[in-house]
């Protein structure tokens, strides 16, 4: 018993994040998603969470997608504080920041000419996923409904992945009002592809590494 106690130890100690990998993952994760998010952007379809209510505010006021989505996210804060822990809350803070940040440069470092709305679904949906991904395996998230998703699978083990696609399909109801049909097709198959991402990649016990404290 003695020895299984030891070897447990010794798998958590070598699985354990060090402050450097953190950081690395933040600056992945959020860029991955800040470049799927300007294919969306440029595409006109839209995605859930709190992204999704930042592109929906931004297509109907034309006003910059990286202020709207870091405002938006600036309640989630809270829940994340109170109920999962200032580490996760400020692993989130940062990679909301960033990836507003990076929202609001990119024009400036990239110009974007016509993108298939397919394409855009299928890569930006993924490059988001993997940016998530990147994220929740480091004890962060890009805010929002990712926030309240991990909470859900922390504290009632309900995957992230499908809690994320139910929230998700709520932000799709309300964007049938304000974009075409066909761009909101085109953003539940980009919803799809990142939500069977997290869900395929992301389960409670299949990934063993632990931030460090």
């Amino acid at each position: 018993r003695q020895r299984q106690d030891n070897k447990d130890c010794s798998m958590e100690t070598t699985y354990r994040h060090r402050s450097y990998e953190d950081v690395l993952a933040i600056l992945l994760g959020s860029s991955c998603a800040a470049l799927g998010l300007a294919l969306y952007h440029h595409a006109e379809i839209l995605i859930g969470s709190t992204a999704g209510l930042a592109l929906l505010v931004t297509y109907v006021t034309g006003w910059s997608f990286g202020l709207v989505f870091f405002v938006i996210n600036l309640p989630f804060y809270w829940l994340a504080w109170r109920r999962i822990g200032h580490q996760f809350t400020f692993k989130t803070f940062g990679a909301v920041a960033l990836l507003s940040w990076i929202s609001w440069m990119l024009p400036s470092w990239l110009e974007i000419g016509e993108v298939d709305p397919l394409f855009a679904a299928l890569a930006g949906g993924s490059l988001i996923g993997l940016g998530v991904l990147f994220l929740l395996r480091h004890r962060g998230s890009l805010g929002g409904f990712n926030i309240l998703a991990v909470y859900l699978q922390d504290r009632y083990g309900w995957p992230a992945g499908k809690v994320q696609m139910a929230l998700d399909g709520l932000i799709m109801l309300v964007a049938f009002f304000v974009l075409p049909v066909t761009n909101v097709l085109y953003s539940i198959v980009g919803t799809v592809v990142l939500g069977a991402i997290l869900t395929i990649n992301h389960r409670p016990g299949l990934y063993a590494g632990i931030s460090q404290s």
